[in-house]
This record gives C-alpha cells, sequence and structure tokens, in this order.
C-alpha cells in the first residue's frame, strides 16, 4: 500500500530535494511509511490542494502544539508559496480557538523559520 513517488513527490515540493530522506536509522522505516502513506496516499488526494493541506496542517500542529512538526511544515508552507503574512493569520486564528499560549507559540515558531530562511513580513504589523 502507499504511492511512492507520489509521496516522494509531495515531500520533495514541500521540504527540498531532500525530503523524505532520513538518515537516522530507528526512523529509517516510518519515514517511509510516512511518504508512502501520508503523503502519497492522504496528501496527493485530488479533492483538496497540496497548498490547501498545508495550511491545514500547520493549523493543526499549531493547535496541538506539536513544535519540531509545526516548524517543519511552516518551513514547508513557505515553500510552496504562502507568505509569511498568510501564516501569521493562521496562528492569529489558531490562538482563538486554541488558546491565547497556542497561538504565540504557533508565531514564536514563524518567526524562527523565517529568522533561518531570511524573511521578514512585507508590512507593518
Amino acid at each position: 500500500m502507499g504511492d511512492h513517488d507520489k509521496g516522494q513527490k509531495v515531500m520533495e515540493q514541500l521540504f527540498g530535494a531532500r525530503g523524505g530522506e532520513e538518515t537516522r536509522p530507528a526512523f529509517k522505516d516510518m519515514m517511509a511509511i510516512t511518504r508512502d502513506n501520508l503523503f502519497g496516499d492522504i496528501w496527493s488526494r485530488e479533492a483538496l490542494p497540496v497548498k490547501d493541506r498545508s495550511l491545514i496542517t500547520v493549523a493543526i500542529l499549531a493547535a496541538d502544539s506539536h513544535g519540531p512538526q509545526l516548524r517543519a511544515h511552516l518551513t514547508g508552507a513557505l515553500n510552496i508559496g504562502h507568505t509569511p503574512e498568510a501564516l501569521r493569520e493562521v496562528m492569529i486564528h489558531v490562538a482563538h480557538y486554541a488558546g491565547w499560549p497556542t497561538g504565540m507559540n504557533g508565531l514564536a515558531a514563524l518567526e524562527e523559520v523565517m529568522a533561518e530562511k531570511g524573511l521578514t513580513f512585507s508590512d507593518a504589523p
């Protein structure tokens, strides 16, 4: 089960040419399942574009306070064309449904990812 090629394509869109590559032995099987099943089967379904799935994933990870995965998916969201401003709006929205500290933590993660990528907000806050 799972579609390796479709999953690899989606992961490369989000995370670059080395998307899904895992060098830690303990994670090798988990990453293969993630690539083939999650990204190959779920993210590749046609009814919802990858860009929309990315935004949904960022919101869920922020709401559930999954920091490392949130930072990875914020990077992916920026890589596929979401703007820092749009991602900031997601965190503001999350704060009102999942709690203020959760939204603030999401904004902090966004700032970290933006700093790593050399990005700034294009508008005044």
